[in-house]
């Protein structure tokens, strides 16, 4: 365990820049974490087994600080968090289960091509019909497929949950909250159900400078997220998605492209 008094902070600037600018941008549009705070990390030369562990360590409390800034923000839809979480902490026991016995890669690229769809759709649906509430319809099976893939895959959650809840038609910045809001129990589920492989060796410079960068994001990517109008929010969100999903594709098809295990 890192004591947090005697940290070396000329060498966590970087990562706290890294988990600053990765948090507003999950904070913000309910995704990206992972992909964006992994990319750079292994750009600055972490091999890509120690960039997810210092992620998966850090993102249990800065998912914990984004949701609780977007409860302030009023952002959180409590009965469609209620509905997500449950069946999301069994898709990801689920998931770590066959994560041991299972390679869960053999859906990664269905998952990928699937999420670039609903981005396209997202950016073009955007400008043409205005987001109103109504009730979400199979959120159950949506909360349990992102915890799932989440557990099995790497990640997933932020993805999967934000993109098809808006494509269902929900208001951007309550599906971002409460997906952020949600994320926080589905992390820590999943990094109990690794922590004997994880352990406390995973807290190291890396993960301590993205949990400082990512803690202090959080209030400010809810608060964009409320205040950024709903059409183009909800085209960035598209965007992000077709983006991320592109470079995992990539990812996979060339071998000296790191496959990031968080899309």
């Amino acid at each position: 365990m890192i004591e947090f008094s005697a940290l070396p902070w000329a060498d966590l600037l970087p990562f706290i820049l890294i988990g600053f600018l990765a948090q507003l941008v999950d904070g913000t549009l309910g995704m990206g974490f992972g992909v964006f705070s992994n990319s750079l990390l292994v750009m600055f030369g972490l091999p890509p087994v120690t960039a997810s562990a210092a992620i998966h360590t850090a993102e249990s409390f800065t998912s914990g600080a984004s949701g609780l800034s977007h409860v302030m923000q009023r952002n959180v839809d409590w009965p469609l968090f209620a509905r997500l979480v449950v069946p999301g902490i069994v898709g990801a026991i689920i998931g770590v289960w066959v994560l041991t016995i299972v390679d869960a890669e053999i859906a990664r690229p269905v998952v990928l091509v699937y999420l670039a769809a609903i981005g396209a759709y997202l950016i073009w649906r955007g400008p043409r019909r205005p987001q109103a509430y109504r009730r979400m319809k199979l959120v159950g099976p949506l909360g349990f497929a992102g915890g799932f893939f989440d557990a099995s895959g790497g990640g997933g959650w932020g993805p999967l949950v934000t993109g098809n809840l808006l494509a269902q038609g929900m208001t951007p910045r309550m599906v971002i909250g409460t997906v952020n809001a949600s994320e926080f129990f589905i992390t820590v589920t999943v990094l109990a159900a690794l922590i004997g492989t994880l352990g406390l060796a995973s807290f190291t410079i890396a993960a301590s400078g993205l949990l400082i960068g990512g803690v202090v994001a959080a209030p400010l990517g809810a608060y964009l997220a409320r205040s950024i109008p709903a059409k183009p929010l909800m085209q960035l969100v598209g965007a992000v998605l077709i983006a991320t999903s592109f470079y995992g594709l990539v990812a996979l098809m060339f071998e000296p492209i790191p496959a990031f295990p968080r899309f």
